[in-house]
């Protein structure tokens, strides 16, 4: 469990998380990275596969895409040292996406508590905004071995 190294094809250099099934394999990879200006993004390719029967991107896989999204954003807060589960999480629909768009997501972290992250960011399709999500993460403690 953790973070892989995709070591070739388009997203060669990109992390994705093989601890969920559903975000690695069923609905993704769903991959992420540090950008030119250090700053975190998510990334992944728009198949046929992600498609609603009306050719858009199905909402549910853009919606998990923000989900995944908010643990990009909080990289350097939530990770394998310190994990956390989504709380909520609000969302609006923008514009569509379709078969072959490179999605991304971004954001920032409005305020990190002892227990609780705030986030907002948007996810693109070829750099036009789909949908814009804010959501809270609660950070899960580690209990200590008995």
């Amino acid at each position: 469990m953790g973070y892989t190294l995709k070591t070739e094809g388009e997203f060669a250099d990109w992390h994705y998380w093989d601890g969920d099934a559903y975000e690695s394999q069923l609905v993704g990879p769903f991959y992420m990275k540090k950008d030119d200006n250090g700053e975190m993004v998510g990334a992944f390719r728009a198949e046929p596969r992600h498609m609603n029967g009306h050719g858009n991107m199905h909402g549910g896989c853009m919606m998990s895409f923000a989900d995944f999204g908010l643990f990009v954003i909080t990289d350097e807060i939530i990770n394998d040292e310190t994990p956390g589960v989504t709380l909520s999480m609000n969302s609006e629909f923008l514009s569509a996406a379709s078969v072959g768009d490179m999605m991304e997501v971004r954001g920032e972290v409005l305020k990190a508590g002892r227990s609780v992250v705030f986030v907002r960011g948007v996810v693109t399709a070829n750099g036009t905004p789909c949908l814009n999500f804010s959501g809270t993460i609660k950070i899960l403690r580690k209990r200590p071995n008995s």
